[in-house]
This record gives structure tokens, C-alpha cells and sequence, in this order.
């Protein structure tokens, strides 16, 4: 930036900032009106090309409603994670592949200003005594935010997009999935299965409980809970959307995923899907699994089917003081089955297991592998291979009392 277009710049918008003081709200057109009469008010006294009022334009209009510099990253379909280390230490995900943006903040107190503007618009609060947020953006793109003093390199910015939403069909053509085993699981959904999603950070758990959202009937009353808003429920007109609030610093105490859990058993829900479960939520989401919610979805991170049992076990501990061979029970009564998903060296997202919940046997956890995914090799830098069939689904009570049929 020149340094007339860095004066320009700071002038217009500290004229824009003084005049929305006066304002509790304000419309896109009421704020582009405010923007054209500084700018006409500007010209009057310098010269101002009309390129560079126009551009300037915009980027005050991003810099008080939208983005600011990362609108730009915002608005390409093809990047799914912008991460902002610092004012001037930006990456970008592009088809799985990380790589540094040559854009940046002017200041940290830019950055600082674009954080605030995102948490301050789901009533979150981020600052020096809570400097760590969850939010959400309108789009339903994921935020978190770090702040010092934890964070030691100036703030921290997380932004993981949902550019569109995907469906089961489309996930079979990305070959996350083969067309069998995505009819299996639909089949399972609309038999009232309890289905629980595991998988380690990026591997895709969300967009697949969407997907499998979408095979849910219409007519059934659905209950969803999260920590921040990201499902993209749209065929269920009888939906109910909780999502968790963080202490405000007001005196307003938190609620968390299990508060809600507990909510949700008051509404009379067909079903319960929970965005993830970290803690001792998870005692509850068992709970509600086992009192007549069945074809309830949740969502994990584990490393593998085995290890996600293990850690549910060790998060139910967090929360209740029960034997092991207690918890286990309960785990086996109330998930029907596992789908676990991993992200390979290729950086595709797959479903590597399905797996059917066989019950308690000997005091552990009885797995039933119906689905493995077979690496085949390795062709022009993509891992080859397929989602195949390894197992035949024992328990079909559900299938049998809902009328439907593999």
C-alpha cells in the first residue's frame, strides 16, 4: 500500500468508526451510504482517482461487516482452513495441502479488531481473562480463537470453512465411501441405528453427520446440540438448534453440552444428534441413547474404533464414578454402530471402518467389523483402494420393527 493510500485508508476509517458510534444496528445499505459520503467528503479536499475510491470502497465496507483482509480467502470455494498465526503469518488448506498466503493484517490491533467482530456476533466474549472462544460465522464456518497471553505469537485465528453442503452421493463420488456402504448406512439411519462417528482432527466428522442427517424422515421432531452451530439440517421441518454458551464474565454461568443434553430430554425428541462429545457430556449422551432416542447420531475424535470405545470409557469416568464393567454396558446397550474415518497420506478423507457394537463379552466391548477399508496402492501420489465388506450386520431387531431391509 502507498502511503497517500495508507493515509487515505486510516482517515476514512476512523471517520466511518466515529459515525457508527451513533448506531446500535445498521443495514449493508445504510453502512455503503456512510462509506460513499466519507469518501465523497475526502475528494472534495485531494485527489482521489475513482479506482481507488471504488477499491477503497469495498474494503471498508469489509473491514466494518465482513472480513476484512481474509474476505478475500472467505470467498474462494477451493481453500476449506485459513490459519492466522500472527498479523502477517497466514496459511491457507487448498485440496488438503497447506500453504502460506502472501496477505496479511496491517496491525495486530487489525487482527485483534476482526476477532471481536466475529465472537461479538454469537454473544461471545474473547479477551485477556477468557482468551480462548468458539464461534461461528454466518456462512457456518467454524472459528476459534487464541489470545494472548496464551497465545505467545500474537493472536491466533482458526477458520474452517463448509463451503458447500455435501451430500452422501457426492462423498461416494469423492471416493470417501463406496455407493454399498452408503446405502447400508442410510438403511441403518432410517432404522433408527444409534450411530456414533469417530476420527482424528480434519478427517471430516462433521460433514459426514451431515450427510447422514439427510436420510433422517421429516416428520420426526430432531433435537441437535453443539458446542458452535455447524450442521446444515435442512430437510427436518421440526427442528430444535441448541448450542452451548461460555462463561460471559457477567455473572451468567456456562452451559455446556451435557446442560443441554439433559434440556433436550424435556423436549420430546425423536431423535438427538450431538455435534462431539469431549468430557463428561459423554455420561449423558449415553444416557439419552438408552431411554427411547433411538436413531440418535453423535460424533468423537479417536484414532480408531478401539481407541474411541477407550476413550468414551475414560470420558464417562469424567463424569460419574461407575465400574468399568458398568460403563462398558452402557456403552454397548446404547451405540448400535461405529463409523470411524481417517484422512490418508494423500490427504483424501475416507470412512476406514464400520463396525457394529456386538454387545459385552467377557467384560470388554464386542466389536463386529462390517466394513475395512483395503489400501490397494499407490498411483500418481493417491492411495488406491476400497471400502469393502468384511462382515455381516447381526443385530437386525431395529431393521425388522421399522420395516426396512439391507
Amino acid at each position: 500500500m502507498r502511503r497517500n493510500d495508507g493515509e487515505r485508508w486510516e482517515r476514512l476509517k476512523g471517520k466511518v468508526r466515529a459515525r457508527l458510534e451513533d448506531y446500535r444496528q445498521i443495514e449493508d445499505e445504510e453502512l455503503y451510504g456512510i462509506i460513499d459520503e466519507e469518501i465523497v467528503e475526502l475528494g472534495r479536499e485531494t485527489f482521489f482517482p475513482l479506482g481507488e475510491r471504488l477499491g477503497m470502497r469495498e474494503r471498508l465496507f469489509d473491514a466494518f461487516r465482513r472480513l476484512g483482509v481474509l474476505q478475500e480467502l472467505m470467498d474462494r470455494g477451493d481453500i476449506t482452513e485459513i490459519m492466522v498465526n500472527g498479523k502477517d503469518r497466514i496459511f491457507i488448506e487448498r485440496g488438503g495441502s497447506l500453504c502460506r498466503w502472501d496477505g496479511g493484517f496491517e496491525s495486530e490491533e487489525q487482527l485483534e479488531d476482526t476477532i471481536q467482530q466475529i465472537v461479538s456476533r454469537v454473544n461471545r466474549v474473547v479477551n485477556v481473562a477468557e482468551p480462548i472462544a468458539d464461534a461461528r460465522l454466518p456462512d457456518g464456518s467454524r472459528v476459534h480463537v487464541v489470545l494472548p497471553p496464551v497465545a505467545l505469537d500474537g493472536p491466533a485465528l482458526t477458520i474452517r470453512k463448509f463451503p458447500e453442503t455435501i451430500t452422501m452421493k457426492r462423498l461416494t463420488e469423492l471416493g470417501a465411501l463406496t455407493e454399498e456402504a452408503a446405502g447400508f448406512l442410510g438403511t441403518l439411519v432410517r432404522a433408527r441405528y444409534n450411530i456414533f462417528i469417530s476420527g482424528g482432527t480434519g478427517s471430516g466428522k462433521t460433514t459426514f453427520l451431515n450427510a447422514l442427517s439427510a436420510f433422517i424422515p421429516p416428520d420426526e421432531r430432531i433435537v441437535t446440540i453443539e458446542d458452535s452451530a455447524e450442521l446444515q439440517i435442512r430437510q427436518i421441518p421440526n427442528l430444535v438448534r441448541l448450542e452451548t454458551r461460555n462463561d460471559n464474565g457477567e455473572g451468567n454461568r456456562p452451559v455446556t453440552v451435557g446442560d443441554l443434553i439433559r434440556a433436550a430430554l424435556r423436549m420430546r425428541p425423536d431423535r438427538i444428534i450431538v455435534g462431539e462429545v469431549r468430557g463428561e457430556e459423554a455420561f449423558s449422551m449415553l444416557a439419552a441413547f438408552n431411554t427411547g432416542h433411538d436413531g440418535s447420531l453423535c460424533t468423537g475424535h479417536g484414532n480408531s474404533t478401539a481407541d474411541m470405545l477407550a476413550r468414551l470409557e475414560t470420558m464417562v469416568l469424567m463424569g460419574a464414578a461407575l465400574p468399568l464393567e458398568a460403563i462398558r454396558s452402557q456403552i454397548a446397550s446404547a451405540i448400535d454402530v461405529m463409523v470411524h474415518l481417517g484422512r490418508l497420506r494423500d490427504k483424501s478423507r475416507r470412512v476406514l471402518e464400520i463396525s457394529e457394537i456386538g454387545g459385552c463379552e467377557n467384560g470388554k466391548i464386542a466389536l463386529n467389523s462390517l466394513f475395512r477399508f483395503r489400501e490397494e496402492g499407490t498411483g500418481a501420489g493417491k492411495v488406491e483402494g476400497r471400502l469393502q465388506r468384511t462382515g455381516e450386520l447381526k443385530n437386525r431387531e431395529k431393521l425388522t420393527a421399522s420395516g426396512c431391509e439391507l
